[in-house]
């Protein structure tokens, strides 16, 4: 701990409580800390598409928050939900007891999914989703009788959070590199990201459909008897927008039902709006049999994840007798009070707002401010889906995501909100943008890109 904390009198003056004095207690996740806290960029307030900053500017949201505040900052239906719930029942236990509104809450996610994905399991974050949705495939075979299958398939340069799960199956260098062997019998598929093919691509590109054979080599490499579960993002988000080929989703849905291996959807990004449908699954009309869900969810407004499966999967944990727990797995906040209140807020001012077509109605005006940037300085793809985009720049020769940095920085003092992974800047708004809103977002983004070293 800095001496400043301990040295402070405490007969002075406290700080304005917008700006804390000292930032240096808090580590900060996937951040630079020492640069943050030498500059910091503080955010006190939120209003539609706009945060406020510590000193007073207003930053117009770029990213949903982080990929998740699809319908805006502090709407009034989803604050008094939350508001209304504290006052009422703040917390309830979710072994062995349960409240009204987290199984209110889970009907209505089962009714905007796929058809056969019927149950929700609750969970506290994408993070948590993804590792308990790879328990639950584990499970599922064991109980089934097929106890050897205990592999999974991921993909390189796929992201399903940070538990040794998600780090496990995914496939970001810099994610998985200091944690040691973490767990066995996991194999990736390629990513499907190639410029040389797909650079300037408006939407899903059209070679690469392919790539989703290499996962009938690997099931012949380790047997189909060994594999519980292939796990994908429908649309790589968090490691720079990488889009699926035509027909790539469906060729692993057809070798996976061939083989009897579950096939999971990670949609904490593309659940909930984000492509202008429900889920990515729908948008690409490919239904897995568990899919993850988080931040879309509640819009961010209270932590909640989830996974969704099928009916089967659920059906084949019930037997034995009915006094008996049939998964031995769970959250002390799986499904809390305040979650539930803000989902069920949340999914209903999508339905009352129109928000996900909104999404699919902007997507085509979205798109063509995206690839407008063509030709400035340093971009070598540009790539969009739904509302959302990836920017990817010439990385500085030694200095790998300076130039992504940077252009962060310099886009935060300007009053946007962008968010950069590497050299790569991603894009995804909050659902109610508006198409001026767009044209500011895309304006200030040429313009520092155009002074961009």
């Amino acid at each position: 701990m800095s001496s400043s904390s301990s040295s402070a009198s405490t007969n002075s003056m406290p700080a304005a409580p917008s700006l804390p004095n000292d930032l240096e207690a808090h580590w900060m996740p996937f951040t630079a800390n020492r640069h943050f806290k030498k500059n910091p960029r503080m955010l006190v307030a939120a209003k539609g598409m706009h945060y406020t900053s510590h000193d007073g500017r207003q930053i117009l949201d770029g990213t949903a928050g982080l990929w998740c505040v699809n319908a805006g900052h502090g709407h009034p239906k989803i604050v008094e939900a939350i508001r209304s719930q504290i006052g009422e029942l703040e917390y309830a236990g979710a072994f062995q007891t349960g409240h009204p509104k987290s199984f209110q809450l889970a009907g209505m996610v089962a009714n905007m999914a796929p058809e056969g994905l019927d149950y929700v399991f609750y969970t506290n974050s994408g993070s948590e989703a993804v590792d308990t949705a790879l328990k639950i495939a584990l499970a599922y075979h064991r109980v089934r009788g097929d106890a050897s299958r205990t592999r999974f398939i991921g993909r390189e340069r796929g992201y399903h959070g940070v538990g040794f799960g998600g780090i496990s199956v995914g496939g970001i260098v810099n994610n998985r590199k200091f944690y040691g062997p973490l767990l066995n019998g996991v194999d990736h598929l390629q990513a499907t990201h190639n410029l040389g093919q797909n650079a300037y691509t408006r939407g899903q590109p059209a070679w690469g459909g392919h790539l989703a054979d290499e996962l009938e080599r690997l099931v012949a490499f380790h047997d189909p008897s060994t594999i519980a579960a292939v796990i994908v993002e429908p649309v790589a988000g968090s490691t720079g927008v990488l889009l699926p080929p035509k027909g790539y989703l469906d060729r692993l849905r057809e070798i996976c039902t061939n083989h009897g291996i579950l096939l999971i959807f990670d949609e904490v990004i593309t659940g909930f709006g984000r492509l202008g449908s429900s889920f990515g699954a729908e948008h690409f009309d490919v239904t897995p049999d568990l899919m993850t869900i988080a931040k879309g969810l509640t819009s961010g407004y209270v932590p909640m994840g989830g996974v969704i499966a099928k009916s089967e999967i659920y059906d084949a944990f019930m037997s034995g007798p009915e006094n008996a727990i049939e998964l031995f797995h769970g959250y002390t906040y799986s499904g809390h009070p305040l979650a539930a209140a803000a989902g069920i807020a949340t999914l209903q001012v999508y339905e009352e707002e129109g928000l996900f077509q909104r999404a699919a109605e902007l997507s085509a005006y979205w798109e063509d401010a995206v690839h407008a940037l063509k030709g400035l300085p340093h971009i070598i793809d540009l790539r969009n889906i739904g509302l959302i985009a990836g920017i990817e720049l010439e990385p500085i020769v030694g200095k790998p995501g300076a130039r992504g940095f940077d252009l962060f920085l310099r886009c935060y003092e300007r009053g946007i909100l962008v968010r950069s992974t590497g050299d790569i800047v991603a894009l995804s708004p909050p659902l109610i943008i508006e198409k001026k809103q767009i044209d500011e977002l895309f304006a200030i983004l040429a313009e520092e890109i155009k002074k961009t070293e």
